[in-house]
């Protein structure tokens, strides 16, 4: 199409901020907004460097910009939380060159909400398809192996099919709030043995002599983020090699400055001896879900985690009419907590002809699979009535 061109972006700045907060569809996830985007490239944290290039596309009608595809040149797998070692394994075996790989997602975080960013009155499946038609040609001329789009909004999902996506399903926690108004309508829900487990918990952080604090909104300041990000950094250490420490003290100190303010909550745990935070935890919010990121602490307590990262979240939710809480990537310790089992969708165009029948015979295997482990799993949720696999 004559008036369509489709330009390359190497950084968000090249992007004005007006046009895509726009195309943002009245969803205001805040992981996909320009500016948490932007300051994750300003702060260093996202940048070649890290192995994490942006390469964000535009389209635009008769020069007017109708179409964003947020995009990263990827060097290794790092920081996307979504396992990938079988597809590395497979392409060494057909002797092909995994990396470079491009990926579509908010960086360094597992949050489900990935789209194109098109104009409300621009038709999406066309759209769709112009921007993945750019994409293979553009992957095909660099020899990149794989496109990758991960965490997809569910509904963006079936059109992205449509396109010729693979659609591959992994597994994900979420906690809804069903109704439920406060904290004692959550432990109402399970069953006798893990209510009292649950208060069990509860009190033996109150008999250490542990106080919770919650900060939110024009309470961030940014001596509070810079220790956020020094427990970060601590939990990060503990895993050695593994760590996924990737954002800088900058970052955090950026959202303390920024609208992305109001979208935090912080819990901090201190006692009596203690002048600074013994433990802290930080969560995103925006009007209806929440979502849990980082913790960290000086200190060994038993049950401090549970409580930073999963009680208080859920008490505070509950208490803001939030609907659902995503404690965020890994954990074994969700379940009992009822933090139900989902599936969340990646979607994958891969640019090689065997490689990509050889994943699309095995995914349509593995979504089988995946659902079927779900819903075993969410059998064994300690409510007083099973919930419902979703």
């Amino acid at each position: 199409m004559k008036d369509i061109t489709i330009r390359w972006h190497k950084s968000t700045d090249e992007i004005k901020e007006y046009i895509w907060k726009g195309f943002m569809n009245n969803k205001s996830n805040p992981f996909f907004e320009w500016s948490w985007l932007n300051q994750l490239e300003k702060s260093h944290s996202v940048e070649p460097n890290t192995g994490w290039q942006p390469l964000h596309i535009s389209l635009s009608r008769n020069e007017n910009i109708v179409a964003i595809a947020p995009l990263y040149l990827k060097a290794h797998s790092y920081g996307e939380f979504i396992f990938d070692q079988n597809y590395y394994q497979l392409a060494l075996d057909l002797g092909l060159k995994y990396y470079p790989k491009l990926i579509g997602m908010s960086p360094l975080s597992p949050i489900e909400g990935y789209r194109f960013l098109i104009a409300p009155n621009e038709n999406e499946m066309e759209i769709t398809l112009l921007i993945m038609k750019a994409i293979d040609k553009f992957a095909k001329k660099n020899n990149i192996l794989s496109c990758n789009f991960l965490y997809v909004d569910s509904n963006w999902a079936k059109i992205a099919e449509q396109a010729n996506c693979a659609k591959w399903l992994n597994k994900h926690s979420i906690w809804l709030a069903d109704g439920k108004q406060n904290f004692s309508d959550y432990l109402s829900s399970f069953n006798a043995n893990q209510r009292r487990n649950i208060k069990r918990e509860r009190k033996s952080l109150i008999d250490s002599g542990m106080h919770i604090s919650t900060y939110t909104g024009d309470q961030i300041t940014e001596s509070l983020m810079i220790d956020m990000h020094a427990f970060y950094e601590l939990h990060c250490s503990k895993w050695g090699v593994w760590g996924s420490k990737y954002l800088s003290e900058s970052f955090f100190k950026a959202l303390a400055n920024s609208h992305h303010k109001k979208n935090l909550v912080l819990f901090s745990a201190n006692n009596e001896d203690s002048k600074h935070p013994l433990a802290m935890s930080m969560c995103i919010a925006n009007d209806n879900k929440l979502w849990g990121r980082y913790w960290g602490a000086t200190v060994e307590i038993n049950c401090l985690h549970f409580e930073l990262c999963y009680y208080s979240p859920i008490s505070w939710a509950l208490n803001h009419g939030i609907e659902s809480f995503d404690p965020g990537a890994g954990g074994n310790h969700k379940l009992r907590r009822g933090f139900q089992t989902k599936a969340n969708i990646s979607l994958h165009r891969w640019y090689n002809q065997k490689m990509d029948y050889l994943i699309r015979e095995w995914l349509q295997h593995s979504n089988k699979l995946v659902i079927e482990e779900i819903e075993a799993i969410n059998n064994q949720l300690p409510f007083t009535a099973k919930a419902t696999s979703i």
